[in-house]
């Protein structure tokens, strides 16, 4: 008896010992009674059969970067070449004797758009400024020397021309009005002067305005990487259409933060095809000066909840003076559009075409007052002058 209880003792541990190793190495060997409360999880393998495919945005790329060019920019510039001349306290000892300059080449970098089979690019103003000689290098490796059609600073574009044989890779154009904040962006450009580049983001913010960058901001707001060199690159939809042109970045280190700014794909084309037909661009002008309508303000003229813009200053024989505006007038609208803040007011007036008759709401002495004016033309920036 001894003996047998030996045995089964013996067989015993030998079992429970092949059971525990069963359970830690090989736990799908035990039945399922024996598993209860496990959840059973079911994970895809390359050979499943079944293969989910990889999410990314490739195929937009391919579309847009043979459109996307490097715009490499030359210019010569006189600088003091006397060293001491920067130096005030050598100025204020030596005067100008030792005064004289010295021509000095400098360069910069950029990106463009290429937006028609022939050659005609779409860049930024600042990228092609005071530029003597301008090179073209598409994606292909082609080069091409390019010239400026036109440029307008104020909303900081301009279009310049290649010519090279054959039909050009074209960008398509989308819509930034249907664009919506959260939407998937990409930027394409030329950062640093690395060569091209993709990097992806989303719809920030819209219709940004007051940033003091240009004088008509409308600005499409995105984190996509935007850094120097970008300027003038594409900002495209998941479709690979554009929606806007990169512009502007906020940083005080000079690199990418997260808080970039494109302008409308919308505003670009207009101002494009002005330039492409008359090498410029024409905007409507009445000669005033305004500022914001603060609350403040507008319980000093007891006004309420008025929305409109203060003319703080009217230019004398301008077409405003001419139809009796005058200074601390309260405009609400220009020909029936309701104006919301000053930049609203100069959207609505330079979109105005020259010589048309325009009719500005205003209050005064909380009276309403409805004037007719003859839009003149908008004088160019002095900075062009």
């Amino acid at each position: 008896m001894r003996k047998f209880w030996l045995l089964f003792a013996q067989a015993t541990t030998i079992g429970l010992a092949a059971m525990f190793i069963i359970h830690t190495l090989k736990p799908g060997l035990l039945p399922t009674a024996a598993r209860s409360g496990v959840v059973t999880l079911y994970e895809n393998t390359p050979d499943s059969g079944s293969k989910i495919p990889a999410a990314g945005f490739s195929a937009a790329a391919k579309k847009v970067m043979p459109a996307v060019v490097n715009i490499f920019t030359s210019s010569v510039v006189n600088v003091p070449a006397n060293p001491f001349m920067d130096d005030p306290r050598f100025r204020f000892f030596f005067g100008d004797q030792f005064e004289d300059f010295a021509p000095q080449k400098t360069s910069s970098l950029g990106s463009g758009v290429i937006v028609s089979h022939d050659g005609y690019i779409l860049t930024n103003h600042h990228v092609v400024e005071a530029a003597d000689q301008i090179e073209v290098a598409l994606s292909d490796g082609r080069k091409a020397k390019g010239h400026i059609v036109g440029s307008d600073p104020e909303s900081d574009l301009a279009v310049i021309k290649i010519d090279l044989p054959g039909t050009l890779p074209a960008i398509t154009f989308g819509s930034a009005e249907q664009s919506q904040v959260g939407d998937i962006v990409l930027a394409i450009g030329n950062p640093f002067g690395v060569g091209q580049t993709v990097t992806m983001g989303i719809v920030s913010a819209l219709k940004r305005n007051h940033l003091g960058l240009n004088t008509f901001e409308n600005f499409i707001q995105t984190d996509a990487a935007i850094n120097p060199g970008n300027s003038g690159g594409a900002l495209v939809d998941i479709n690979g259409n554009l929606i806007g042109i990169n512009s502007a970045i906020y940083s005080p280190s000079g690199g990418s933060l997260g808080i970039g700014f494109a302008i409308p794909v919308s505003t670009a084309k207009k101002i494009m095809e002005q330039i492409i037909q008359s090498g410029s661009v024409t905007r409507g002008w009445i000669g005033v000066a305004v500022q914001e309508l603060t609350p403040e303000l507008a319980e000093s003229f007891r006004l309420g909840d008025v929305q409109g813009v203060l003319i703080s200053e009217v230019m004398r024989g301008g077409p405003a003076d001419q139809a009796g505006i005058r200074a601390g007038d309260i405009l609400t609208a220009v020909d029936n559009r309701q104006l919301t803040d000053s930049s609203s007011m100069l959207e609505s007036i330079a979109s105005l075409p020259p010589g048309k008759v325009a009719v500005l709401r205003l209050l005064r002495n909380q009276q309403e007052v409805v004037l007719q004016v003859k839009v003149g033309k908008r004088p160019k920036p002095r900075l062009q002058e």
